[in-house]
């Protein structure tokens, strides 16, 4: 079976967000680099493609050049087991010029945007009643990075 690994276009970058995101996440690593030869869009040598993995999903990195820049239409979404992971994962993606936005999302350096979710929140989507959700995700809704107690604590109609 033909696996499905996400193409991501850079320009120039490829190998640099390549080695951000594997020092990041667990259960990670680049697995191959080739370069631009001679006459190509890039100087010879300049990465072409990084193929990579994270968290054991294949992601491809494509120095394919300027003018194709990320938009908000994709994500990619990080399950966190507690509040700690999505801190660690938070901090470290917004690091160095990356941007919290809203509801759980951020833009890394790169314009990559990311989810940072607690698996506690897919859980409560997958458990809940409407009105439960409704409390949960009216809270949801009011936050920049996500606060699983407060997240919780909406879904289980107690106020804080």
């Amino acid at each position: 079976m033909a696996a499905i690994a996400p193409c991501l276009w850079f320009d120039g970058q490829a190998e640099q967000a390549a080695r951000f995101y594997v020092g990041i996440f667990p259960d990670s690593g680049i697995d191959l680099i080739s370069h631009y030869g001679e006459g190509m869009p890039f100087p010879a040598g300049t990465p072409m493609l990084v193929e990579f993995r994270l968290r054991g999903q294949r992601f491809q990195a494509l120095n394919g050049g300027p003018g194709v820049p990320f938009t908000d239409a994709i994500s990619l979404s990080v399950n966190c087991a507690d509040q700690a992971e999505v801190d660690r994962y938070w901090d470290a993606l917004v690091a160095d010029g990356g941007r919290p936005v809203q509801c759980g999302w951020l833009k890394d350096r790169f314009g990559l945007s990311w989810q940072i979710v607690p698996e506690a929140v897919i859980r409560m989507h997958k458990q809940g009643n409407a009105e439960q959700l409704g409390r949960m995700m009216a809270a949801l809704v009011g936050m920049v990075k996500l606060d699983l107690a407060a997240l919780e604590a909406a879904y289980a109609g107690e106020t804080r």
